[in-house]
């Protein structure tokens, strides 16, 4: 049986998403870290060839969260962004790979010449 949410608590100023599972697992997941690896087809494309590196999103913050059914969350980011559902097993993945995907995205916004930090 698939791990399913058991709790979400947003941390507004340490800028983190805590989320626990029926399985014991518990993953404190950064606000920027949840909206550069959004699952909406405006970050993700139609195919992984037109996936959008998403850049200045250091200070992003989750202005709200909604239910989805009984198996997902929509969060809605202070920068606008509303449009990624997050399933269950969206947001185990991503607390799963987060030690790998972390670094990967900051290697790739290096090699891009882009930054965390909002323009301006």
């Amino acid at each position: 049986m698939k791990p399913v949410v058991e709790g979400l608590q947003l941390h507004r100023r340490s800028r983190q998403l805590e989320v626990s599972f029926s399985d014991g697992q518990r993953f404190m997941l950064p606000c920027e870290y949840l909206r550069v690896n959004s699952p909406s087809a405006e970050v993700q494309g139609h195919h992984p060839s037109q996936r959008v590196l998403v850049a200045g999103k250091r200070e992003v913050n989750i202005s709200a969260i909604e239910p989805v059914g009984h198996y997902a969350v929509c969060l809605r980011f202070t920068d606008g962004h509303a449009s990624g559902i997050y399933s269950w097993d969206t947001l185990y993945r991503l607390g799963q790979e987060q030690a790998e995907r972390w670094p990967a995205y900051l290697a790739e916004l290096q090699r891009a010449g882009l930054s965390r930090d909002p323009p301006g």
